[in-house]
């Protein structure tokens, strides 16, 4: 009688395995020539296709060790040498490859070798790792013969070093789940709107699928997001929540109303895991040295040292950025990376839309390797398209190219020539400024791969690298080809002239893959989440955002009440003033006077909002000439983050004075003035966006892909009208605050903007100027 094999409780692929057990040495992340995953995949097939037959491609494996059961395909095996193959395509010499990743390799190969001699009762079996050079198309074989024993001593011992691991967070999983079914909310009573709101989105949680929520401000919906969030995720068998936003003080936000729910659970080490991740310019130690082990100490011998690392971890309260610094100073290791591997462990991720939604998005890659069942939480959502549609954007810029010519080794000048003759070609005929081609340059592209290749032959000869400008211009080459590759009616291609011309008097020409539709890549990222959920004070209209963003059309939306009353603001209309570009000027004294009027009629402090800085400092100076007793303070170009503060900080509790600023700016959005520190604002444009080429041709696909109106609306009244509700909302902020906000220009009259402000203002006034008003 055979004793029963455990149960399973984990699974792990042989990637993420060697990826924690067989790691080693430094971190290194010089540059190195890599074949994309479709140039990869082909290559195997070139190999398997030069085997002949009886070659056997893509071996699916798998072998338990006691609850750890560990599954992968091995690339090929071939019955007839008995021999099982790795294959690495690559470009360059393989003395390239450094030698911490040739170990990884072999190590993958090895536990491959271990669960096919276990599968097929194999005493001896022939490994192979097969490097292959994809530019010369040259096998480079490494082989050599191992016995069963050996190999299964290799996969036991890896095996039982990720499954001690495997089982203290099994362990820490069964407590968080615990802890979180018991999760009380950390105040007597929810506010107004938030109990919809977490009901919503624990639903969501439960059941899967995507969510838009429109909650307005003062409705505590991070509190009311991530409460029930936490609380779905024992019943959901949910593995990771990841907290999304696209500003610095949403991030701060969570963090904080994460830790007041952990204090509700309090124990140690703690029930929830709760990482912040940062920038790599906010977390970098040493900016001024290269990320490797010969430049920099903290990639010294990095892999060596995060075993301790990792487990001085879970006795840590905070994942955030102080003490992961703290935890990475104590091991000498760096921070930023240290961030990224912890992210395999937290149970919370808190950081930017970057780390889920980028091309090559962290946790999006975390989620597939793992098959992770996640929660995706998308704070301040609106921000999404213009985010989505940066990330999947790219140019290639000519004053760079030409300063780059200028500095290349020589090597290169016969490869970077050609790329200057076809980018010159682009726009030979061209008589606009700007122009979108209906198709892409072909012989553009071709000289772009043959100028990284020969990039990849100059770094064999060249181990110490490329130069920042060659490094910097050589990656924004390679992701210009790949969205070339993936080229669309979602996006553009256009070509834009600049000054000055040349020698032969042609102008230089930027040529850019430009996104209009970001739903064509995000709606992949929301399928892989088992929820989603955005929210956001200005979330409407909800078609809007389905389609732009790549959400299923049936995904329900929510309208939350605010929980202010209406009688807090007061909201008035300005219809007899026109801010449009023609009317600027004959616009200005009437601005000035309405400020004015109101300043005198209830001093304190007020935000007057522009649509651009040449605007603001019209109406500011004429405001200052007229009433030079009001104390005045303005938004300036590029303002630096103590400059913005000192900007805010003339909004006194008890002050009086008006502050101008641009609508859409960093004061626009995500600024708390509660109480007299703010209480009016005046908005002087309708805030859409400027009328340029550009925008036009977004406009006009849109209406080639949704039917008109959708291109002026998507393109210019929707976010127009979005960043003025945005701005307004900086005045009421708790349920004691009083305010007035004055929309000034004629079109806010008209139904069809109208309909697009919050409701719960109520019906605005007309500002009608007085008898005896005078310019």
């Amino acid at each position: 009688m055979t004793a029963e094999a455990p149960s399973i409780l984990y699974r792990v692929s042989v990637r993420e395995l060697c990826a924690f057990t067989a790691k080693s040495g430094d971190l290194d992340l010089r540059f190195t020539p890599a074949p994309t995953s479709a140039e990869g995949q082909l290559g195997h097939a070139r190999v398997a296709a030069a085997r002949g037959p009886g070659y056997q491609r893509e071996v699916p494996l798998s072998r338990q060790y006691r609850s750890l059961e560990v599954r992968g395909r091995a690339d090929g095996y071939w019955p007839r040498e008995q021999a099982l193959e790795e294959i690495k395509t690559h470009r360059g010499a393989v003395t390239r490859i450094p030698p911490h990743h040739r170990a990884l390799h072999w190590a993958q190969l090895k536990l491959y070798g271990a669960m096919l001699c276990h599968q097929q009762g194999l005493a001896t079996l022939r490994l192979r790792v097969v490097y292959l050079d994809l530019d010369r198309e040259q096998e480079t074989p490494f082989t050599e013969d191992f016995d069963a024993a050996n190999l299964h001593h290799f996969f036991d011992t890896q095996a039982q070093r990720f499954l001690d691991w495997a089982l203290q967070q099994g362990a820490h999983r069964l407590r968080r789940n615990a802890a979180m079914a018991a999760l009380d909310f950390p105040y007597p009573a929810m506010h107004a709107g938030q109990r919809g709101l977490a009901e919503a989105v624990y639903r969501r949680c439960r059941d899967g699928g995507a969510l838009l929520a429109q909650a307005p401000t003062g409705i505590g919906k991070t509190l009311g997001t991530l409460f029930p969030t936490l609380k779905a995720m024992p019943l959901g068998d949910i593995d990771r929540v990841f907290y999304l936003t696209a500003r610095t003080t949403g991030r701060r936000l969570a963090l904080d109303a994460l830790e007041q729910l952990r204090t509700e659970v309090g124990s140690d080490p703690p029930h929830l895991r709760v990482l912040e991740l940062v920038s790599r310019d906010n977390a970098c130690e040493h900016p001024d040295k290269a990320c490797h082990g010969e430049s920099c100490p903290l990639a010294r011998g990095f892999y060596d040292r995060l075993p301790a690392a990792r487990a001085s971890a879970q006795a840590i309260r905070s994942w955030d950025q102080a003490h992961v610094r703290d935890l990475a100073r104590n091991h000498g290791i760096c921070p930023y990376y240290l961030g990224q591997e912890l992210a395999r462990w937290s149970d919370v991720v808190v950081g930017d839309v970057n780390y889920y939604f980028d091309s090559s998005a962290l946790l999006h890659a975390l989620r597939q390797a793992n098959d992770w069942r996640v929660v995706v939480l998308v704070d301040e959502a609106h921000n999404l398209i213009e985010r989505g549609r940066a990330m999947y954007s790219a140019e290639l810029d000519p004053q760079q190219f030409a300063e780059l010519r200028q500095q290349a080794p020589a090597p290169l000048k016969r490869a970077l020539n050609a790329v200057n003759r076809a980018w010159n070609r682009v726009p030979a005929t061209q008589t606009v400024d700007y122009e979108v081609r209906t198709e892409l340059p072909t012989a553009l592209l071709d000289a772009l791969a043959r100028l990284g290749s020969a990039i990849n032959d100059h770094l064999a000869d060249h181990p110490e690298g490329l130069t920042p400008a060659l490094q910097r211009f050589h990656f924004d080459a390679l992701y210009w080809r790949s969205l070339a590759e993936r080229y669309g009616t979602h996006s553009l291609f256009d070509v834009t002239l600049r000054p000055p011309r040349g020698a032969q008097g042609r102008s230089r020409a930027r040529l850019c893959i430009r996104n209009v539709l970001p739903a064509a890549f995000l709606a992949e990222r929301f399928a892989a989440a088992r929820t989603c959920v955005l929210f956001s004070a200005t979330l409407q209209p909800f078609d809007y955002y389905r389609q732009m963003l790549g959400l299923p059309p049936a995904t329900p939306a929510l309208d939350l009440p605010s929980p202010f009353a209406p009688d807090q603001l007061t909201v008035r209309i300005a219809a007899h003033v026109s801010t449009r570009l023609a009317d600027r000027a004959a616009s200005v004294p009437p601005i000035v006077h309405i400020i004015g009027r109101q300043f005198q009629a209830q001093p304190g402090n007020y935000l007057v909002f522009l649509s651009s800085f040449d605007y603001l400092q019209a109406v500011a100076e004429a405001f200052d000439a007229r009433h030079p007793e009001v104390p005045t303070w303005r938004q300036d170009r590029g303002m630096r983050e103590a400059e913005r503060q000192d900007f805010l900080q003339r909004f006194r509790s008890g002050g009086r004075g008006v502050g101008f600023a641009v609508l859409g700016g960093v004061f626009a959005e995500g600024v708390d003035l509660p109480g007299s520190r703010l209480i009016g604002a005046f908005v002087a444009t309708l805030g859409l966006p400027q009328v340029n080429p550009v925008n036009e041709e977004f406009s006009r696909r849109l209406d080639t892909l949704f039917g008109r109106p959708c291109g002026y609306e998507y393109t210019y009244l929707f976010p127009g009208v979005r960043k003025v509700a945005q701005a307004s909302g900086r005045v009421i902020r708790t349920p004691q605050d009083r305010g007035v906000v004055v929309l000034i220009d004629d079109r806010y009259a008209r139904e069809r903007v109208r309909r697009l402000l919050p409701t719960w203002w109520g019906p605005p006034a007309p500002d009608h100027p007085g008898p005896g008003d005078a310019y």
